[in-house]
């Protein structure tokens, strides 16, 4: 039996990814690990696959373009999956600029605090409990101060400036001084300074 194949035209066919670059290599083949491991591949990082990780992640953020260059299609291939998973995410959390924008930060610390409430130390635990209820967003720990602008027409204003500089220049209830009878007393004398 033939099996006669008709391409179909029309259909937009996609640029294939530039495999030059280290992180792209290791996306890639992260992906394959992943696809793997979902079909019964087992994958257990070694200290030994967090090593050349963290190796590769190192001599890849010292020089991209020299660590690329080196790690050929055939040397990212004799790596153990689980370490192209490590170097894969060690590279996607360190590989790009960190500050992109305020509220990526704001993310990033608010994760990492909740990492820190699952921490053995009780004292750490209460610190970043304590930090996550300051957040702004939950505003379980903040202080917390009202204004209130009350709006005056400038009559309004003028008229009580007037009053208060008119009590100020001619003094309605002026209280008179009040006379205690007794001994004069030597300031002087008394604070030892007539010496």
């Amino acid at each position: 039996m033939t099996i006669h194949i008709e391409p179909e035209r029309g259909v937009p066919t996609r640029k294939a990814p530039d495999m030059q670059d280290l992180a792209i290599k290791t996306s890639a083949a992260a992906k394959t690990v992943e696809y793997l491991h979902a079909n019964g591949l087992k994958v257990e990082a070694t200290s030994a696959d967090k090593d050349t990780a963290a190796a590769l992640a190192v001599s890849y953020a010292e020089n991209p373009h020299k660590t690329s260059k080196v790690a050929t299609p055939k040397r990212v291939a004799q790596l153990t999956p689980a370490t192209l998973l490590l170097t894969d995410r060690i590279l996607k959390d360190f590989g790009h600029s960190v500050v992109k924008s305020a509220t990526q930060v704001r993310h990033l610390v608010t994760n990492k605090l909740i990492e820190e409430t699952e921490n053995p130390d009780p004292r750490i635990r209460i610190r970043a409990l304590e930090l996550l209820g300051k957040i702004s967003d939950v505003g379980l720990f903040a202080e917390k101060s009202e204004v209130t602008v009350t709006h005056q027409t400038s009559d309004d204003l003028k008229d009580k400036l007037r009053e208060k500089l008119s009590r100020l220049v001619n003094p309605s209830e002026i209280e008179d001084a009040i006379t205690i009878d007794g001994a004069i007393i030597d300031v002087d004398k008394e604070l030892g300074l007539n010496v």
